[in-house]
């Protein structure tokens, strides 16, 4: 619950002008009923002509429209502090996400990070709007309706004061059971959304291999357990609700019999008995809202533990001092000290692994290499070799187990995280191309031009099909460029990447949609005007690297092969054997 207070603190002053305007509604309607008990057994039987019923009526005429504009008032007031302190929660949500570090990403799961950013904020928001308002008034409708109601009649009054204590302890009681009982249902709902992530992102392969009925299955499974834990605790923090009214109802019961007794002694007025039993509903309606922010207490705190533990996570990739960090000597932009690397051992995947009794594997194995500035690097290797680890690594993504990477001289722990990533231009291996205009998606909020943006998308060799649609770079892209086919999504990519002439450009199988021809003139366009920038190309296509400086071949993480195209074909069977088979099938 820090969390929400830490949001609402802000609001304090505002919060507590709702609450006051909230209480005085709830007064004024606490009024009603006894403004008409005064009515019927004091102004009725005494008055001589209709005007004192008519005044006392104007009375409770005037307090119900005060207790309904004072009740919208605060109503709107509390929705407008739920709002602005969710909308907060949301964007240093957002903001936290953007910078977890891979290692942290991993630990966490994206489908944990969408229930996180839509249903638990959603029950924080419930919560603050409902605190504000129902907070007040059921406290309020439960202990001024028995203080009006001993003022009326004392002995009747007992019934509610013997009542009361035992509906609220039951009331708390129950509550205090049923919150752990959220977390579980929303643990279950990361695992919902994930399952749905995976066959919306996942539908082509779905379909194209007749497994709708499988995954139906799979999501059905999942639905159904987060539905019955749902119930499971919907049905125990529900318990109070028939358990008060039972009591209440038997309460009305006594009060009805013992009145009716009491009226026909002469002991109480008849409009006495009224207004008891109206502040029995207004009672009735105290305890239930309070079994409502009960409810809804349990829902926030599970939320709001779990946001926290997103939004309070500590910086994990933070800049080391450079004092402690020596810079590599020499005029290389890249180096590769003996690194070693492996994913975190509390990521999912890597869980799942050693669940299944799996050794844990290293991704990168006592890796080197050099790249002088302006220098091209090519990796070629099977999948799963560690190709794209060395990008994650350069950008500082995660740092490895032993070992150092340097860029520019520095070694990228002493970097600030911006200034590294501005040296880069990425493609990375399922990069994304996003729901706006072509413009957009290639400029990225960057500082550039339209004849940056224009020279980008020709060297990307987008510049003839984009500017063959009549609103050529304004067109509008498709949610994950569903509009485009392959190869035009990829070098919409290459064209962002290259768009802030980088001083690193990295391609990872940036080009395996394009046809020969196409990747051809890319890499001779790239050469012409971007020359000056460090290139490396992460390829499964011989074709790609042969013309670069240096072909690192990886194989299971370990580096199997380093040289030129003409070295590699003498010393490294496994890149002759590659570039045979890729020669034949190019040639027939």
């Amino acid at each position: 619950m820090k969390l929400i207070w830490k949001y609402v603190r802000p609001y304090r002053w505002f919060i507590l002008a709702v609450m006051l305007i909230k209480l005085t509604g709830t007064g004024t309607e606490l009024l009603i009923p006894y403004v008409l008990e005064h009515l019927l057994d004091h102004v009725v039987p005494e008055a001589s002509d209709a005007w004192p019923v008519v005044l006392w009526g104007a009375v409770m005429l005037l307090l119900t429209l005060a207790t309904r504009l004072l009740n919208v008032t605060a109503n709107r007031m509390s929705v407008r502090v739920a709002r602005n302190s969710t909308f907060a929660i949301r964007r240093d949500l957002f903001h936290t996400a953007l910078n977890l570090s891979g290692t942290q990403m991993d630990r966490i799961g994206l489908p944990s990070l969408i229930s996180r950013m839509t249903s638990d904020t959603y029950n924080v928001q419930n919560f603050v709007r409902m605190i504000q308002t129902m907070g007040i008034r059921a406290p309020i409708m439960l202990l001024g309706g028995i203080a009006i109601t001993l003022t009326m009649d004392v002995g009747l009054a007992r019934i509610l004061c013997i009542m009361a204590p035992i509906m609220i302890v039951l009331v708390v009681f129950v509550s205090w059971k049923g919150i752990p009982l959220y977390d579980g249902v929303q643990r279950r709902m990361d695992t919902l959304v994930r399952i749905m992530r995976e066959n919306i992102t996942g539908i082509r392969v779905v379909k194209a291999l007749s497994k709708e009925s499988y995954e139906q299955r799979r999501y059905g499974e999942a639905n159904t357990g987060m539905a019955r834990q749902e119930v499971k605790a919907s049905v125990i923090m529900s318990l109070p609700g028939p358990i008060v009214t039972l009591f209440l109802n038997v309460g009305l019961t006594l009060v009805v019999l013992i009145g009716a007794r009491q009226v026909n002694d002469g002991q109480t007025a008849p409009g006495v008995i009224l207004a008891f039993l109206t502040y029995f509903n207004m009672i009735l309606m105290g305890v239930m809202g309070l079994n409502r922010i009960f409810m809804m207490l349990s829902k926030a705190n599970a939320s709001a533990n779990r946001i926290a533990g997103v939004v309070d996570l500590p910086e994990d990739l933070v800049p080391l001092p450079e004092a402690g960090l020596s810079a590599a000597p020499g005029d290389e932009e890249l180096i590769f000290d003996h690194v070693t690397f492996n994913y975190d051992a509390d990521s999912p995947s890597e869980l799942h692994g050693q669940f299944l009794g799996e050794e844990r594997q290293q991704c990168l194995k006592d890796i080197s290499f050099r790249v002088k500035k302006g220098g091209s690097l090519g990796i070629i290797g099977a999948t799963g070799s560690g190709k794209t680890s060395i990008v994650n690594l350069l950008m500082r993504f995660y740092d490895p187990q032993q070992g150092r990477v340097f860029v520019s001289g520095k070694d990228v722990r002493s970097y600030d995280r911006d200034t590294l990533h501005r040296k880069f231009g990425v493609v990375f291996q399922n990069d994304v191309i996003f729901a706006d205009t072509i413009r957009e998606n290639v400029v990225f909020g960057r500082d550039v031009s339209e004849k940056m943006l224009r020279r980008a998308a020709e060297n990307a060799m987008a510049r003839d099909f984009v500017e063959e649609y009549e609103d050529a770079y304004d067109h509008e892209a498709a949610i994950h460029g569903a509009n485009f086919s392959g190869g035009q999504k990829q070098r919409l990519l290459i064209a962002r990447a290259l768009a802030s002439d980088p001083e690193i450009l990295i391609l990872d199988d940036a080009s395996s949609a394009l046809d020969y021809q196409t990747d051809a003139a890319l890499r001779r366009a790239i050469r012409r005007d971007h020359g000056s920038a460090t290139t490396v190309i992460i390829a499964q296509r011989i074709s790609s690297v042969m013309s670069l400086d240096e072909i690192l071949v990886l194989h299971e993480g370990e580096m199997i092969g380093r040289g030129t195209h003409e070295q590699l074909m003498d010393s490294c069977p496994v890149y002759r054997d590659i570039c045979r088979t890729q020669m034949s099938e190019e040639v027939s």
